[in-house]
């Protein structure tokens, strides 16, 4: 056993987390982002990490990595140039798309229809085609792909994607095709769409794979260049990247997949949350992850987080797995203006990012943001990241007096707008993955993580009525705890779509087994040892004639005792919590999944030493802050002096190197023996 490094790269700050597995000791850091090249941060942050500790980057063994290379390309429009090869008569696959337009009834006139990543003169037809059944009908012509193929390489594109009909049944016209592809144009990397997303549906399957395609070099170049620069830094360990769906890849795969990547960053944070309510006790948990541009909400229930089976990524939606995190342009940097129409005061989604940052960061920025806000009203005192990062709280009251001599409020009225905006902007959010999902929030905790969701985590509960409020140990740095904790995963796909009364059990075990095999296979390939791998698997299953599933976790072991029987009980019974009701229609199963998970890693929690519930030797000073339209009393205690027990009443602020949390009035925070504050009303 050695050392494993966390880090994930957010918009403001790079969190970095250094764990000792022998002893479970850990080292924790927080550095500016570097936005220009991600690498240069994350190596700044390295150095001073392993001082810290005592320790060179040639001790460390592992290197997880949550990063959003991919979703920023893909939100900035600044993915690779594709060129796509499908089946003659498909030509315009990427241009029909779906008939789905956002907005009201009136969305179709006003909705500006987005270019499509593959533009249709960078797309060609080859001769060919497979049935329906996966049987060859029509053979492909090498000399009619290779002049398509010419085509394509004299328009300049960067990376190609073959997605042919029915391929998802049978991949050999593809596979020929790349043959092909690999003899007129070398340098250029290929994405298969039987190999990316091997499932029913022309559309989903070509996004998918064109979308792999576009961010393939990005994410490359990227990967590539963050693996030769911890090489020269002496860091020799293995290099895995978060996957959107929490579970971990390996460096190489990640290049080759990066489709999967594409909410990599709001995963980790889930993935922590998981690790700090499993020590805590918790089952049901809302998750509300606060950073400096955006917070990411999420839903765990029964200890495992919501996945979906689609990825969405501005107007993106492509087919991947992913956990079911929502975002809102609601972070400690959001800008608070107000139009000159409305003289509505309005936070976000603009944000002042890493640079300049908020006015209190004294780093030229003028413009009223979140965290100015917060230092105005007394939340958030001067000193952070330890003492060494001091906040300027002059500058802070010149930007929110702006607000306030435009709406003609008080200083502390504007400020505190600010924050009752965000908030409910956060509360939106929280609604999607609960209300809107058929969830009760009053049955889950909230955890608040992020630079900035332990100063909201009280208020948002107290909108929500989900308690406790929780503020985990070092909330700053969870995401990259998450990254830390989690375990490699893979998984593979195949459509069945079969109605019950035209399959078996027998038929449905047997493929179940055959992908159990195809993605042990590829866990050993990465290095996992066969004994430390489990498998889950995954059956989509719908009403003959809908047009969507309900994907169902199953074991074998389970679908051979109960048959398909139980499992379309277990469908019925999940499709009338959703929506309500049932139909009166026969079942049908669509998509086969097997998920390859490797051996939990399993971290230590440290344990405070009991105190008598008194946390008066955690002390710092008394304080002043702007609470109920009225100057408060309160005080500031230091985390790292509280005992487990120890009893805080509100209004408090408890400080701490990478966060602050902030214990409202008639609340009180009590402190676990892990050392998590649980706020409850007084």
């Amino acid at each position: 056993m050695g050392y494993r490094l966390g880090v994930d790269v957010g918009g403001t700050f790079t969190d970095l987390l250094l764990f000792d597995d022998a002893s479970g000791d850990f080292w924790r850091h927080k550095t500016p982002s570097t936005p220009a090249d991600s690498s240069e941060g994350i190596l700044n942050g390295v150095e001073v990490i392993c001082a810290a500790a005592g320790l060179t980057p040639s001790a460390i063994d592992t290197f997880l990595h949550g990063t959003t290379v991919a979703t920023n390309a893909m939100l900035e429009g600044k993915g690779a140039r594709v060129g796509l090869v499908t089946t003659k008569g498909y030509r315009q696959v990427m241009q029909i798309a779906r008939s789905f337009v956002p907005g009201g009834l009136a969305g179709w006139i006003v909705w500006p229809k987005p270019e499509p990543l593959a533009r249709l003169q960078d797309t060609v037809e080859v001769k060919g085609r497979m049935d329906a059944q996966g049987q060859e009908m029509r053979p492909v012509d090498d000399d009619d792909i290779r002049e398509q193929l010419g085509k394509l390489k004299g328009r300049g594109i960067e990376t190609l994607t073959v997605s042919l009909v029915n391929a998802y049944l049978n991949g050999d016209h593809e596979l020929r095709v790349a043959a092909i592809a690999r003899e007129v144009m070398p340098d250029i990397p290929l994405s298969l769409s039987h190999e990316v997303l091997p499932e029913m549906q022309e559309y989903e399957r070509t996004l998918t794979t064109v979308a792999n395609a576009a961010v393939r070099p990005i994410v490359g170049r990227y990967v590539r260049n963050l693996r030769s620069r911890l090489a020269a830094a002496g860091m020799a360990g293995k290099l895995s990247l978060l996957r959107s769906d929490g579970g971990l890849m390996s460096s190489q795969k990640a290049e080759e997949h990066p489709v999967a990547l594409l909410m990599s960053g709001p995963a980790g944070g889930v993935t922590g949350a998981l690790w700090v309510a499993k020590h805590a006790g918790l089952d049901n948990i809302l998750t509300l992850d606060v950073g400096g541009t955006s917070t990411d909400v999420a839903l765990i229930e029964h200890g495992e987080p919501r996945r979906v089976r689609t990825t969405e990524v501005g107007h993106l939606s492509v087919r991947a797995s992913s956990l079911d995190v929502k975002t809102v342009g609601a972070g400690g940097g959001s800008i608070a203006y107000v139009p000159e129409l409305t003289k509505a005061l309005r936070v976000g989604p603009q944000s002042a990012g890493a640079v300049p940052g908020p006015a209190a960061y004294g780093k030229g920025g003028t413009l009223p943001t979140v965290t100015d806000a917060n230092v105005v009203l007394g939340y958030l005192p001067e000193n952070l990241l330890g003492g060494t990062f001091k906040l300027d709280r002059a500058a802070a009251t010149a930007a929110v007096q702006t607000i306030a001599d435009a709406l003609g409020i008080s200083l502390m009225a504007a400020a505190r707008g600010i924050i009752d905006i965000v908030n409910e902007n956060m509360f939106g959010a929280l609604r999607m993955i609960s209300v809107q999902q058929g969830y009760d929030p009053r049955d889950f905790a909230l955890m608040g993580f992020g630079g900035a969701g332990p100063l909201h985590v009280n208020a948002v509960a107290r909108l929500m009525g989900s308690y406790p409020a929780v503020s985990p140990v070092s909330p700053g740095v969870l995401c990259a705890l998450g990254d830390a904790t989690t375990r490699t995963r893979t998984e593979t796909a195949r459509s069945l779509s079969k109605r019950v009364s035209e399959t078996s059990i027998a038929a449905v075990m047997a493929l179940l087994t055959e992908m159990d095999v195809q993605v042990r296979a590829e866990l050993v390939a990465d290095g996992i040892p066969a004994a430390d791998i489990e498998t889950a698997f995954e059956i989509d299953v719908r009403y003959a004639g809908q047009a969507f599933e309900v994907p169902m976790t199953i074991d074998l072991a389970t679908l051979q005792a109960g048959g398909i029987a139980a499992l379309t009980a277990r469908f019925d019974a999940e499709h009338l919590r959703l929506f309500t009701f049932n139909m009166d229609t026969e079942h049908e199963l669509v998509n086969l999944r097997a998920v390859a998970l490797g051996k939990a890693l399993d971290l230590p929690a440290h344990q405070l030493p009991v105190g008598d519930g008194n946390p008066a030797a955690a002390k710092l000073r008394d304080h002043t802050l702007w609470m109920d339209g009225a100057e408060q009393a309160a005080v500031i205690y230091d985390r790292a002096r509280l005992r487990a027990g120890d009893v805080i009443p509100g209004p408090a602020i408890v400080i701490e190197m990478d966060s602050t949390t902030l214990i409202e009035t008639r609340h009180i925070g009590t402190v676990d023996r892990f050392g998590n504050i649980m706020i409850t009303p007084a």
